[in-house]
């Protein structure tokens, strides 16, 4: 199969580009129910998902001052979603970590996402779901560059 032309490429990078916004979008009425704002929810599904992290590792993967994730933080941390734990050998350095209720959240949501995102597939062929896992895949491949 030949490659496409750096023009196609543009093309399917838009309309991706495109797709995967409004897909988000309409999957983001889910979150609406936690009550969360964005940034909060973002902030927690990075401590989630990806385990504790200090405040500038996490404001660096928020691509947000470390001001800015810092009064995220405290909030969070108001609403009982996010404690703070001193380094054992070096007590000037705080880690941030999610909690319980904040894990059982987070992975709720996500369940109900994935749910509602499974249902809408059932409209597609079967010829259409390998042709999207095999996008997926690609897509994947593209965030790990």
């Amino acid at each position: 199969m030949p490659k496409p032309q750096a023009t196609d490429r543009i093309e399917i990078a838009d309309r991706l580009h495109s797709a995967a916004i409004h897909l988000l979008r309409r999957l983001r009425r889910v979150d609406e129910a936690t009550k969360l704002s964005a940034p909060k929810l973002s902030a927690l599904s990075v401590l989630v998902f990806s385990g504790p992290k200090r405040l500038g590792e996490l404001a660096d993967a928020e691509q947000v001052r470390p001001a800015t994730m810092s009064r995220l933080v405290k909030e969070l941390e108001s609403d009982g979603l996010l404690e703070r734990s001193r380094h054992e050998s070096d007590g000037r350095v705080v880690t941030l970590k999610a909690t319980q209720p904040a894990v059982k959240l987070l992975k709720q949501g996500r369940g109900e996402r994935v749910k509602l995102l499974a249902s809408w597939m059932k409209e597609l062929s079967r010829e259409e779901l390998k042709s999207l896992e095999r996008a997926v895949d690609s897509i994947d491949r593209l965030g790990d560059s």
